[in-house]
């Protein structure tokens, strides 16, 4: 079948993964409020087009931490990409390479960090929640330097998995199979115990990541590894500017995709207070609820260097393993080309927050 939207992917993963899966990758926090606020925040901001431009050529390329992108779009970090196919992140590394996008890989990958990184031919970012165990958590930062990797994530927006009602009534469980297979299996045996009305992520969160940890605490970790440091799930200008003066070279400002605070705003809202805190001091990136080439445009007229996607990501894999996922990444470039065509702006540099409009 054809696949005219991301949302074609979407109908086709959910009539493909088992019930509790698509929960667990769709679902949201407490009432899940987060899931339509990102999405229409998002829609309430309108374009603002020039014309009489010459657009014969649209150049979508933009760099971010010094590594080339053909288009501003990355992969989000997720967990377990064999939830969607058996080949897992190794297939999300050969889409990503294919289109020329970053590739931000869980620490809670279910293929190893080396196989992912040979199949690799774009830039790897790692993604990390601090554990307790702070061994485990530098001898994968240690593994990651010596895979080629070019930067840590450190996601700083859950001291703890928030509560999923889907989850929770599923009494969701990693299945048997899949596994976070670049670290301890004694640190993760709680992800894979399946209880009623409870859910093993949330309850392997609560055991195993130190919810103790502060600002100071960075210096601990970038003292300790020589790849620059980003912060994901920053929503306010105070964190931006801290993130910068502890030493972040990047941002990712981000609700979870709706599946840590509810009730908070929407990514997208708080991106331009965002980006003026921080100015040229650190890169800002985006991600929650981009469905389209507009969504990446509206990001970056509002000060995003590039978007971070997750669930189209695994919708594709889930239609079609790497080749359904380099489509998905594919679908969203080449829609970003055309809308800046249309929008006059031949470049991205030459996006600007006078360019949207609510």
């Amino acid at each position: 079948m054809t696949q005219f939207s991301l949302h074609d992917y979407e109908r086709a993963a959910r009539a493909r993964l088992p019930a509790d899966v698509w929960d667990f990758l769709a679902g949201g926090s407490g009432t899940e409020s987060m899931l339509m606020a990102n999405r229409t925040a998002l829609d309430r901001l309108r374009l603002r087009p020039r014309c009489l431009v010459d657009v014969s050529h649209v150049d979508t390329t933009t760099t971010l931490l010094g590594a080339p992108l053909s288009a501003p779009i990355g992969i989000a970090p997720m967990a377990y990409h064999q939830l969607a196919h058996p080949e897992g992140e190794v297939a999300a590394a050969r889409a990503a390479g294919e289109t020329g996008s970053l590739l931000t890989v869980s620490m809670f990958a279910s293929r190893t960090l080396k196989d992912i990184a040979q199949a690799a031919t774009g830039p790897l970012w790692l993604q990390l929640y601090w554990l307790r165990r702070r061994d485990a958590l530098l001898d994968l930062v240690q593994r990651a330097e010596d895979a080629g990797f070019q930067a840590l994530v450190l996601t700083v927006d859950a001291p703890r998995v928030a509560r999923r009602p889907r989850d929770a009534r599923n009494g969701f469980a990693v299945p048997d199979g899949i596994r976070a297979v670049n670290l301890d299996p004694e640190i993760m045996s709680a992800s894979h115990t399946r209880r009623t009305g409870d859910s093993a992520v949330a309850r392997h969160s609560r055991e195993q990541f130190d919810a103790s940890i502060t600002w100071s605490d960075l210096a601990w970790l970038t003292e300790r590894t020589s790849l620059p440091l980003v912060l994901k799930g920053i929503l306010t200008a105070e964190d931006a500017r801290l993130a910068v003066r502890y030493g972040a070279a990047a941002l990712v400002v981000s609700n979870h995709g709706g599946r840590q605070l509810d009730f908070t705003q929407p990514a997208i809202t708080a991106l331009p207070e965002i980006a003026d805190a921080v100015g040229d001091r650190a890169q800002v990136l985006v991600d929650g609820s981009i469905r389209y080439g507009a969504d990446v445009v509206k990001a970056l007229c509002l000060g995003a260097t590039a978007v971070l996607v997750g669930r189209p990501l695994m919708w594709g894999l889930a239609h079609a393993g790497a080749e359904g996922a380099a489509a998905v990444l594919r679908h969203l470039a080449e829609e970003t080309e055309e809308t800046m065509a249309l929008m006059g702006a031949p470049a991205v540099r030459q996006l600007r927050r006078a360019a949207v409009t609510h």
